[in-house]
C-alpha cells in the first residue's frame, strides 16, 4: 500500500487590510485624547518689563482671581477661605516640586490677593510665579 505525502498547510496572514486597521486605530486615538488646559477666569494681567516662561507644565497649578475677587483653581471656583488651603494642600501633598502659577487680575484688591497668598503658604505651596504680559513698546 502506497502512502501519499501530505502537503504543508501555508498559514499566511492577509496584509491587505493592514492599512486599514492601522488608520482607524490611528483616527480612534486622535478623537479620544484630551490634552488638557486650563480656562480660568477672565482676568487681565498686569504688564511687566522682563518675563521668563516657565520651564515644563508638568508641576504647575494655576491660580485666578478676576477683578471681582471670584478665584479659580486649575478650574476649579475656590475662595480665600478654606477651599483654597484644601485644595492646594491636597495638590502639595501629591506633588512635591509643586509650583503655583498666580494669574491675577490687574485691578483685584490687594487684600483679596494678601488673603490667598496666606493660604497657599499655610498649605505649604511656597513657590509662586506671578503670570504677567510683555509691556509693549
Amino acid at each position: 500500500m502506497k502512502i501519499e505525502k501530505k502537503s504543508k498547510v501555508k498559514i499566511e496572514i492577509p496584509m491587505s487590510s493592514m492599512p486599514d486597521i492601522v488608520f482607524m486605530l490611528l483616527f480612534f486615538f486622535m478623537v479620544t485624547t484630551v490634552l488638557r488646559t486650563y480656562a480660568g477666569l477672565n482676568v487681565e494681567l498686569p504688564e511687566a518689563e522682563r518675563i521668563k516662561k516657565l520651564e515644563g507644565r508638568s508641576h504647575i497649578s494655576y491660580l485666578w482671581i478676576d477683578r471681582n475677587g471670584d478665584m479659580s483653581w486649575n478650574d476649579v471656583p475656590c475662595g480665600p477661605d478654606k477651599t483654597l488651603y484644601q485644595l492646594a494642600h491636597n495638590k502639595r501633598l501629591s506633588d512635591n516640586q509643586l509650583v503655583v502659577s498666580c494669574k491675577y487680575d490687574r485691578r483685584v484688591n490687594m487684600g483679596i490677593i494678601a488673603e490667598a497668598h496666606e493660604q497657599l503658604r499655610k498649605a505649604g505651596a511656597l513657590a509662586i510665579n506671578f503670570a504677567t504680559r510683555s509691556k509693549s513698546r
